[in-house]
């Protein structure tokens, strides 16, 4: 898969660099006080990096006074074999370089999504990105072969917890997986064998 680069135009259909803000207290806190195992990890809201003043101003800045969660998705990965998307923006903050692989809500079509459709995009340590409601995304992908990363990932509050109980009432309905949270996965996946919706077709992306 050909990675290009955050500030490729291409990245404008997925979302924007995020100006004017002083992550480095985030970046510094997320290296001293979050794990970076083999594994991909996620926790929704982390308390020291939430105490921050720079979350207070993505908050009443970025989402404009509306309640958010500060957390992160630490781990090592190479492949994106699902993709979620959210009622509103996402923030990513990188303390490491990742790979992002986008992909549009748009481009779902009769509850599948053809693989191909995504995109790859390097984004550099110390840079902030914003994805919009309609991008799909995942866990971001290691930069290196064996590499590992931290990013912080901000959403509004109550986001990826507890899935709440509803009456399925059309397609997108079964891919709710969490509050606030669509998920879609390919076949024989470990979301899927978690009762995630499969409807990805394609090869199974991998760096």
């Amino acid at each position: 898969m050909q990675i290009k680069a955050i500030t490729d135009p291409a990245f404008a259909a997925y979302g924007q660099i995020i100006q004017g803000y002083d992550f480095k207290p985030l970046i510094d806190a997320l290296v001293a006080n979050t794990p970076k195992p083999d594994r991909v990890i996620y926790v929704p809201g982390d308390e020291t990096l939430e105490a921050l003043a720079v979350s207070a101003e993505l908050r009443d800045n970025f989402y404009g006074g509306m309640p958010i969660q500060v957390g992160y998705c630490n781990g090592s990965n190479r492949a994106t074999t699902s993709f979620e998307y959210h009622r509103d923006s996402e923030v990513n903050i990188a303390a490491d370089d990742v790979v992002l692989v986008l992909a549009r809500q748009q481009d779902i079509i009769n509850g599948k999504l053809d693989s191909a459709k995504a995109e790859a995009f390097l984004m550099p340590a110390g840079m902030a990105v914003e994805f919009y409601a309609t991008t799909l995304h995942y866990a971001p992908c290691s930069a290196e072969e064996g590499g590992g990363f931290r990013v912080s990932v901000v959403l509004p509050k109550g986001t990826n917890t507890k899935k709440p109980e509803i009456k399925i009432k059309n397609e997108e309905d079964k891919m709710l997986l969490a509050r606030n949270k669509w998920l879609i996965t390919f076949e024989g996946t470990g979301e899927a064998n978690h009762g995630a919706y499969v409807g990805i077709t394609g090869d199974v992306i991998k760096l």
